[in-house]
């Protein structure tokens, strides 16, 4: 009789400790479940700001350029430049310039962009009017890009667009994609003459650029 309790005793110790293994069991996948929910909230609910790009460099292997992608976002702002008006007060041109992601910085630290830097120039016809500071323009209508990487290398020795330490191309409005450029050395390069020392380009509109 006593055995018959004591084994009756094992049974019920034996169930309560499958029911308590099953409970910690359930306990461990419902947080494990809980902390991956987390997760997936956090990375839903993070700044825009936190998210990564990754940065279009504007050419291709074989040497094709086009205007990057969403380098608004992606690259660093170097400055920007006004064309002034012929015969009115203000500008007629704004030119505002952006570099691909560590060339600023890289520029600082050697004086020189290095190879694969990419260059993305906005050209908008300006609107000049008077304001509470005085006549003041502002960028209004886009008017195209114009689009420089950096090739010291010179590796695309066949392509007429690329030569003298980079690739350039002007691209219309309408087509980021297609430049109208045929020659670097007509078409783009003598604008650039004058900036020979300091690599074809103009950097004292850069205040990024100085240490």
């Amino acid at each position: 009789r006593w055995r018959q309790k004591r084994y009756g005793l094992d049974t019920i110790l034996s169930t309560a400790g499958s029911v308590t293994m099953q409970i910690r069991h359930g306990i461990l996948a419902g947080a494990r479940t809980l902390s991956l929910a987390c997760v997936f909230v956090v990375a839903a609910c993070a700044p825009a700001s936190q998210v990564k790009v990754a940065a279009d460099t504007g050419a291709t292997a074989s040497g094709d350029l086009r205007v990057p992608a969403n380098y608004r976002d992606t690259y660093q702002y170097l400055g920007t430049w006004t064309v002034a008006a012929d015969a009115a007060p203000g500008s007629k041109e704004l030119h505002v310039v952006y570099a691909s992601p560590g060339a600023a910085a890289a520029h600082r630290a050697t004086g020189r962009f290095p190879d694969g830097t990419t260059l993305v120039k906005e050209v908008f016809e300006a609107a000049t009017a008077p304001m509470t500071t005085g006549t003041v323009s502002h960028a209004e209508t886009l008017k195209g890009w114009f689009v420089m990487v950096k090739d010291s290398n010179n590796s695309h020795p066949g392509n007429a667009l690329w030569g003298d330490g980079w690739g350039w191309a002007w691209f219309d409005q309408n087509a980021p994609t297609r430049t109208t450029s045929t020659d670097y050395k007509t078409d783009c390069l003598t604008c650039h003459v004058p900036a020979q020392a300091t690599d074809s380009i103009y950097v004292d509109g850069y205040p990024v650029l100085k240490k």
